[in-house]
């Protein structure tokens, strides 16, 4: 049972449901990063915050550009498999793949001999490395639903307090732009998906007693963060290296996302207010565009008490975006009555647009890192993100409680542990390997159906990330001053797809339609590069 203060909470959520660009499912989003790198980093699994000495550490530990003793320049290529599997109940119900290729690092590392024996030399580098692809593709469906979208937007639209009157258009009166109704429950109305109540008290969907129901999914998604590094460092006397980095990112985030629901015995009303029973078909689909750029420090230190033995620790500021949005929204519909087949498009067919900025979680690593014998090495990183220290901000830099606060709600820190290692075969040859695992940043009562997920925009699908890995293995070859690198890994992760919030009746919750995502990334890369 939920209180009146209960529902009055839901109420100041929802009056602005669906106009707000960004939420906190949003900014976590823009907040990931990949195992992205040189070979030989993800060959390791990026377990190098103690070891340095690799373009790659210049954007996780920046100490580790202390540790080299001569020039670097280096290119890496990588290619990705990428598959995504939708199941429920065990069964499959979706399957996508593609094929993606990118420039994920390349750079440039001085390094100054002072001939000094406290301070043997002072480094500088520059880097750009891609932190992240959304590059993803998924589709599926979800049979036998307990619930439709359209029941959820007449939900809100009533907790909203919205009457007809702010969903309709009139002479004069366009409710996109002279109206506070959400942008979702207008679309609906629209498309007929809700309706006046035969009392004209509140709105109904499509979806009630006797009605059976399917619904299908899709998102594509495209884009990347890309960051470019300048980095200062060195060491004192060979025992402690240092390293400072200034980050400047990117972001293109691209998404078209799409869900549908085909209904019997749908509670349908025709054009004269008649209510019947029939056939339902309707799709929702959302375009987004978010771009953007942004800033962030980085300190780290690598203390070498002994040659064997290593410590690294390692300091990631938020990094502090300012983006824009474009989104658009239409519905199709089919019905079995009068009213036929349409569409309806948001806005009169104009892009919305926002701008705002958001601050991603600050990170901590620490890192360990050992020489066995003369030809092994075997290193071990912690990393913890505090995911529930994001935030959503308007364009003039004022945090949205509400949004602070629900990114509270849904999210929690997250771990991530990585271990690799590296054998020397010979004096040109080593091989290599590597796993990581992520624990899931999704807070229980979010990830598990059991409270209500604020949806921003016209976009009322969202996936909860559960747990997520890589294994690696790489080789790599010298000869004299040239380098080359190749690493091979697999990446799993499993996420909840929910199509739309829970809703949260006063006699209880009805959980939302999901289906279980499981995504595989097979990523090939390739290094080149020289010291000199």
């Amino acid at each position: 049972m939920y209180s009146l203060k209960n529902l009055l909470a839901l109420t100041c959520l929802l009056v602005p449901m669906f106009i707000q660009a960004q939420d906190a499912n949003d900014v976590y989003r823009l907040s990931q990063t990949d195992l992205k790198g040189t070979a030989r980093f993800v060959s390791m699994a990026g377990a190098f915050g103690a070891l340095g000495g690799d373009l790659s550490t210049l954007t996780q530990n920046p100490a580790g550009i202390g540790v080299y003793r001569s020039s670097d320049v280096g290119v890496s290529l990588n290619f990705d498999f990428q598959s995504a599997t939708a199941k429920q109940n065990n069964q499959n119900v979706g399957a996508t793949n593609q094929f993606k290729f990118n420039c994920n690092n390349a750079g440039y590392v001085g390094a100054y001999n002072l001939n000094s024996d406290l301070v043997p030399n002072f480094n500088w580098g520059f880097t750009y490395n891609r932190a992240a692809s959304f590059n993803r593709h998924t589709k599926g469906g979800i049979n036998n639903l307990n619930s439709s979208l359209s029941n959820y937007i007449a939900w809100g639209t009533d907790l909203a307090g919205v009457s007809e009157g702010d969903l309709a258009t009139s002479k004069g009166f366009d409710p996109y732009q002279d109206g506070n109704a959400p942008w979702l429950s207008i679309l609906a109305y629209d498309s007929y998906l809700i309706n006046p109540n035969s009392q004209g008290e509140n709105f109904q969907g499509l979806y009630g007693d006797g009605t059976l129901a399917n619904g299908e999914f899709e998102t594509i998604e495209e884009g990347g963060i890309n960051e470019y590094s300048i980095n200062l460092g060195g060491n004192i006397a060979h025992k402690i290296y240092w390293g400072l980095g200034f980050g400047i990112t990117d972001i293109n985030y691209e998404s078209y996302t799409y869900y549908g629901e085909s209904m019997t015995n749908a509670y349908i009303t025709d054009s004269k207010g008649v209510k019947t029973k029939g056939e339902a078909d309707y799709g929702l689909q959302n375009g987004l565009h978010t771009y953007g750029s942004g800033y962030n420090l980085k300190f780290g230190l690598i203390f070498k008490p002994v040659n064997s033995f290593r410590l690294g620790f390692a300091f990631h500021t938020p990094t502090y975006y300012s983006l824009k949005d474009e989104a658009w929204a239409d519905m199709g519909f089919e019905y079995s009555n009068d009213i036929g087949s349409g569409s309806a498009v948001t806005n009169n067919s104009y892009y919305g647009e926002s701008w705002y900025q958001i601050r991603t979680p600050w990170k901590f690593i620490a890192s360990v890192a050992a020489i066995v014998g003369k030809k092994g090495i075997i290193s071990f990183d912690y990393e913890y993100i505090g995911y529930q220290t994001m935030s959503v901000l308007s364009d003039r830099g004022y945090e949205y409680l509400d949004t602070k606060s629900r990114i509270g709600d849904y999210y929690k820190a997250s771990s991530i542990f990585r271990i690799g290692g590296e054998y020397r075969v010979n004096n040109k040859l080593s091989v290599r390997a590597g796993y990581s695992y992520q624990t899931s940043p999704v807070n229980d009562e979010a990830y598990n159906n059991r409270m209500n997920i604020y949806a921003s925009g016209t976009i009322p699908s969202y996936s909860f990330m559960k747990m997520q890995q890589y294994i690696t293995v790489g080789l790599g070859y010298r000869y004299k001053s040239i380098y080359t690198d190749l690493a091979y890994s697999n990446q799993r992760k499993e996420s909840e797809f929910h199509a739309f919030s829970p809703v949260l009746y006063s006699n209880g919750i009805e959980p939302s339609p999901t289906a279980k995502l499981i995504d595989t990334n097979n990523q090939l890369v390739f290094t080149f590069g020289l010291r000199f």
